[in-house]
């Protein structure tokens, strides 16, 4: 059987299928709703309880991006929209609270599933796990278990964040669904587990008897039930040859990232939070490429201040101890969204009101964060990277706002340090102009996720447009070609973090080109350290 792999590796082991938990929900009337109300707020409370604890779980072994995913269900038990519907079906119908739960969530999400964004129908299986898991606290349920298992392929029609993060990791051999995106939480947990995953596998779960033995194929998207001998073979060799795989690429700790005839290339980390940086470091990291800030605001709900900003910016600069920290500003909008900036619904929120637009536009936002980073610079190395540039006034504006933000910190005899100030090259705009843009800029850092989007003008959250997503599209090497070009002859260092980064069969061309530095997720850093190290300026020509 096929499907989509969404995470490398190989595994084999006995085959267990996780069941849909479906509502068991009657619709009865109730006479006292102020009584309703009250066992409605115990529901929550215990649920937001379980989402506290599977937020910490996450942190401690996904990282800060993982435990995110709890984070906005824990916002969505918060949201007025979501409480006024529940709260209004049991007092006008006078019904029970777990009908009115499950109704909502059942309105909520069809709403998601019809909206033609893959990103957004994810949001829709959120709605109903937590509606699901507040329906199982009103009625009494202890939650899913699936931790009394020995290591096995999972499988099932689809996997909640919950029923992923509740499963002891080390006894997931592989994840396998039917449902699901390579935008899907399945496959971002995955990733950051580090476990073999497919997701949209043509499979009929009814057919798998479970304790079988299964081959998942992480490379090929492939999974094998009842697998010949010969099959099984092939598959522990393989394993085999990763293991062994594995054991070298640790040797690339404390190695430098050169090249044979001795060109030296940084090699960073892509980290959502200071809770990545140990995996950063795990990794032999050379330093935080990419700090993504905004999970700072997608896990409150409200802004954060600037104390408490300045806490977190400072402790991964004390955690990486000297070795340089780049920090994105406030890059939300898109894909990401913060209820409380009330930023109002988009028809094509790519092309909307997001990232560096937000924070010209409301400029509190954008001293409160740029004091903090000005005040942490005193602690480490530290540079800021301003996303989604498209023009020249951008960054004219940028230079005001840190230039207003660095006097009133002294006015105020604060300690703080102006940091080196890169810009995020994303947009055709931006590359078409990278040659002025480099005159006012310390350095470039290449977006290559939303550049290939722009670019190609495809929705790359979309799944149906997988047969036309060229990320090897000659225009978007082009246009990276010229944005290092350009850098270089204004004098600045130029990187790439977007995924492209790690993808090995443009390592030579990114050093033939020139490019300074990678900045890709730390579980790729030794493998392309490996890599670079192989190579040679000869072999690049």
């Amino acid at each position: 059987m096929t499907g989509k792999a969404v995470h490398f590796g190989i595994a084999v082991g006995p085959v267990v299928v996780i069941k849909p938990w479906e509502a068991q929900v009657k619709r009865y009337r109730i006479y006292n709703t102020a009584s309703e109300m009250v066992r409605l707020e115990q529901g929550l409370y215990k649920v937001k309880n379980q989402l506290k604890k599977l937020y910490e779980k996450a942190l401690e072994e996904v990282g800060q991006e993982g435990a995110a995913i709890f984070n906005a269900h824990l916002m969505l038990l918060e949201d007025a929209g979501f409480l006024d519907s529940i709260h209004t079906i049991i007092q006008a119908e006078k019904v029970n609270a777990e009908y009115a739960v499950a109704t909502t969530g059942t309105h909520y999400a069809d709403m998601f599933a019809g909206m033609d964004d893959d990103y957004m129908q994810e949001r829709g299986i959120d709605v109903m796990d937590v509606s699901g898991r507040v329906i199982r606290a009103l009625q009494g349920q202890e939650e899913l278990s699936v931790t009394e298992m020995e290591p096995s392929i999972i499988v099932a029609e689809d996997l909640t964040p919950g029923e992923v993060m509740q499963m002891d990791k080390k006894k997931i051999l592989a994840l396998v669904t039917v449902r699901g995106s390579a935008n899907s939480h399945t496959a971002i947990l995955a990733a950051m587990m580090n476990i073999p995953a497919i997701v949209g596998a043509e499979l009929s779960l009814g057919d798998l008897q479970p304790g079988k033995l299964g081959i998942v194929d992480g490379y090929e998207g492939s999974f094998v039930i009842d697998a010949t001998e010969v099959e099984l073979s092939v598959a522990r060799e393989k394993i085999r040859a990763q293991e062994e795989e594995q054991a070298l690429l640790q040797c690339m700790k404390g190695k430098e990232t050169v090249t044979k005839d001795g060109r030296r290339i940084g090699l960073l980390a892509n980290i959502g939070g200071v809770q990545d940086i140990a995996y950063a470091l795990e990794n032999d990291a050379e330093g935080i490429g990419l700090f993504r800030s905004e999970f700072l605001y997608l896990q409150k709900d409200r802004l954060p201040t600037e104390e408490e900003q300045l806490h977190v910016y400072k402790k991964a600069l004390q955690k990486m101890e000297g070795k340089l920290v780049t920090i994105r500003t406030l890059d939300i909008g898109a894909d990401k969204q913060v209820d409380y900036l009330e930023l109002g619904k988009e028809d094509n929120p790519a092309l909307g009101f997001r990232a560096i637009r937000i924070c010209l536009t409301r400029k509190d936002i954008f001293k409160t964060q740029l004091r903090a980073l000005f005040r942490a610079g005193m602690h480490g190395e530290l540079a800021v990277l301003y996303p989604m540039i498209t023009s020249l006034s951008e960054v004219l504006q940028i230079k005001e706002i840190a230039e207003e933000v660095a006097k009133e910190l002294a006015s105020e005899g604060l300690s703080y340090q102006v940091p080196k100030q890169g810009i995020m090259i994303e947009t055709p705009a931006a590359v078409m102009i990278s040659d002025e843009l480099a005159e006012l800029v310390d350095f470039f850092s290449i977006g290559t996720n939303d550049l290939t989007q722009y670019t190609l003008a495809l929705d790359r959250q979309n799944e149906r447009l997988d047969a036309f997503y060229d990320a090897h599209h000659p225009a978007v090497l082009r246009m990276i070609g010229m944005v290092v070009e350009n850098g270089h002859r204004h004098g600045i260092p130029v990187g790439i973090c977007g995924e492209l980064g790690s993808d090995m069969e443009l390592t030579e061309l990114f050093l033939k080109m020139g490019v300074d530095e990678l900045s890709v997720s730390p579980g790729n850093i030794l493998r392309l350290r490996a890599s670079i190290r192989e190579m040679s300026k000869e072999e690049e020509g």
